[in-house]
């Protein structure tokens, strides 16, 4: 690969990088991946990166992208991770470089104030809480002042208050340019054309696909503008697209139906009070049809539900409640633009849900999956491939597919096949960089003898017995990540009589006792504390320094047999003459596991063992696969020389500090 002297320049030890930024340092690795970034954008080529963690993938996609005069997406994996991008690394790296590149942030609709829906539904006393009607004046306070709309602003409401969904709108709900507030206070309209303009767009993945979708709708305008597509945590690409490529319908949707419905006929039509009942009987029938099916946190095939009596009988209450509604609204929509707009909405949502009832198109997997309070009805596509392909080749240009956990060793050959990219014209490229620390010296892989099989009952408390006493000489500074949340529960129950018995000090923290980010703001703040927590923690958590320094993955993380998207396409696989295991759930799981272990080193300075329970790492022949799929971490089996590991971490720590 050849070096561009530029780039190269931008990077160098007495570049504009290491001029403007504390702590930069040349790194071979980040200077060789900017480079052929760089390469795959200019010849408007695919290409694909691995990126160990501390090479600086970051930096090493934004000096290409900023130097390159054209038009560049710059999609991520969540919206966290799009607010530190924009507000952070892009301004950095901007200035550093000092170059006037118009850059644009964009987001869901879902994350702007909507000022027709505020106004709709602001008058409203159906509040379900004090707190949801006192977040919803803060809401609009917010509203009267905000330049962007932008609810990640609003510091006085919490980002997962209720209040939001009626502030808030959606696809669905959307009046277009037949909104009265369009196009002069309409914050969605001026943040996509904030974005139309910039030259530098940083969207997430969620968005990235919307957008594709408006494009086969004749609507998208963000994709065919640019001349290159960068996706950062571009492992969550094939579930992301899997969303977006399939079709739902919720309680939820049904339920913000009725809501809409109710407060357009109240400020349009409200001598129809047919509407309004008609309303109430959409509700009960959207509750109803969650009721039906008992438990939560679960994924079911449609042949499960199938012939069940009163999930059947839910779904036609369902579908007469919409015929009822939708009749009326008929006779009403032309009283107003918002009428109109659940005429339209109530017709898409009966189709959605004929067709989920009706046969099985080629392809695709019909399910449910419920929640506490909502169930989803999804049709989800056997593979995105072909659909993400087609829409590579309808817009040429550069795509780079970037992340720390792409391959399996060395093998790309997974992530190229669930995106189409191993059968491109040209081929795709693929590059892989190791991380530049050094983890012989700092970090331990400890895999405990003598565990028992994972499917024994006792299991999670022999993950938990085994653990302690490597949590308790590290003074805590651990997670301690489940493959389920009954583990999890069971795993914290006995590190909480340990910790007890012990009489030790430190913090034991679970997930869902406070939110995600309150749970790693206490975790960072104690210093010594143990989160335990399931898989939503494995990635996108970042705590460099002391705070972490052991991490325990109880099970290697194979997603469930019997899940309904999964078991679809083992038999797909099968049917095809394939081997499910090796070519698909061993793949996931390695890249899944490398996600997980990659929370433990996340600076030159950390230090850390990688506590893996699970006995098939090491008695079965495809754990090779697994841990040398890892960083080249020491290994032991013996908690003798782990807790030694421990002892020399903390006197290396101490002698940093």
């Amino acid at each position: 690969m050849s070096i561009d002297r530029s780039i190269e320049q931008c990077f160098a030890g007495d570049g504009p990088l290491a001029g403007a930024i504390a702590g930069f340092r040349p790194r071979a690795q980040q200077l060789e991946m900017a480079c052929a970034i760089d390469q795959a954008m200019r010849e408007r080529r695919a290409l694909v990166v691995e990126a160990g963690t501390g090479t600086g993938k970051t930096f090493a996609y934004l000096v290409p992208a900023l130097l390159a005069g054209r038009k560049v997406v710059v999609s991520t994996g969540t919206k966290t991770l799009q607010d530190q991008l924009f507000r952070r690394d892009l301004p950095t790296v901007r200035d550093a470089l000092r170059v006037s590149v118009d850059v644009a942030l964009l987001k869901g609709r879902a994350n702007y104030v909507c000022p027709y829906h505020l106004g709709r539904n602001a008058g409203e006393a159906r509040f379900r809480s004090p707190q949801e009607a006192a977040d919803l004046r803060a809401i609009m306070r917010f509203a009267e002042i905000t330049g962007s709309g932008d609810k990640s602003e609003c510091g006085d409401v919490a980002e997962e208050s209720a209040a939001w969904s009626a502030a808030t709108s959606t696809r669905d709900n959307c009046l277009g340019q037949e909104c009265p507030h369009f196009p002069a206070q309409c914050f969605v309209h001026k943040a996509r054309r904030r974005a139309m303009e910039a030259d530098l767009v940083v969207v997430n993945h969620h968005l990235f696909f919307a957008d594709v979708m408006l494009r086969d709708e004749g609507m998208g305008e963000l994709l065919p503008a640019a001349d290159a597509v960068i996706f950062d945590e571009a492992h969550q690409l094939p579930e992301t697209a899997s969303l977006f490529f399939g079709s739902n319908l919720t309680t939820g949707q049904l339920l913000d139906l009725g809501r809409d419905t109710r407060n357009e006929t109240i400020a349009e039509a409200r001598d129809c009070t047919a509407l309004i009942d008609a309303c109430h009987a959409l509700d009960k029938a959207a509750r109803d049809l969650r009721l039906s099916v008992p438990g939560e946190n679960l994924r079911l095939r449609h042949r499960q539900l199938a012939g069940q009596s009163g999930f059947e009988t839910a779904v036609a209450a369902v579908e007469a409640a919409l015929s009822s509604l939708g009749g009326i609204l008929e006779t009403q929509a032309v009283r107003s633009e918002g009428l109109a707009k659940c005429l339209e909405r109530c017709g898409d949502l009966t189709a959605r849900l004929t067709a989920w009832r009706g046969p099985e198109a080629a392809g695709m997997i019909r399910w449910a999956e419920l929640f506490s309070q909502s169930l989803a009805l999804n049709s989800t596509p056997l593979s995105i491939a072909e659909i993400f392909r087609r829409e590579m080749g309808q817009l040429p240009k550069g795509w780079i597919f970037t992340s720390a956990t792409l391959a399996v060793g060395s093998d790309f050959g997974h992530f190229l096949g669930e995106m189409g990219l191993d059968r491109l014209e040209p081929a795709a490229r693929t590059a892989s960089w190791g991380s530049p620390f050094d983890y012989p010296s700092h970090a331990l892989l400890y895999a405990p003898a003598g565990m028992p099989d994972p499917n024994h009952p006792d299991y999670p408390q022999v993950v938990a017995e085994r653990a302690w006493p490597l949590l308790r000489a590290s003074r805590g500074r651990g997670f301690v990540l489940c493959t389920s949340l009954r583990a999890m529960r069971r795993v914290h129950e006995v590190l909480s009589c340990s910790l007890k018995e012990s009489g030790e000090d430190l913090l034991l923290l679970l997930q869902g006792e406070h939110s995600r980010a309150e749970l790693l703001a206490r975790f960072r703040r104690s210093g010594k504390a143990i989160l335990v927590a399931s898989q939503s923690f494995w990635e996108g958590v970042d705590v460099p320094g002391d705070a972490l320094s052991i991490v325990v993955i109880d099970k290697l993380p194979f997603a469930p047999p019997d899940d309904p998207v999964l078991s679809a396409r083992i038999e797909h696989l099968r049917a095809g003459g394939g081997n499910p295991f090796f070519e698909y759930q061993l793949p996931r799981a390695v890249i899944s596991m490398k996600q997980g272990a990659g929370r433990l080193i996340r600076s030159e300075r950390d230090r850390g063992v990688l506590m893996v329970c699970d006995p098939r790492m090491v008695d079965k022949p495809y754990g090779k696969r697994v841990w040398r799929s890892l960083p080249p971490m020491g290994r032991t089996r013996a908690l003798e020389q782990a807790l030694e590991f421990v002892a020399a971490m903390d006197a290396a720590e101490r002698v940093d500090t």
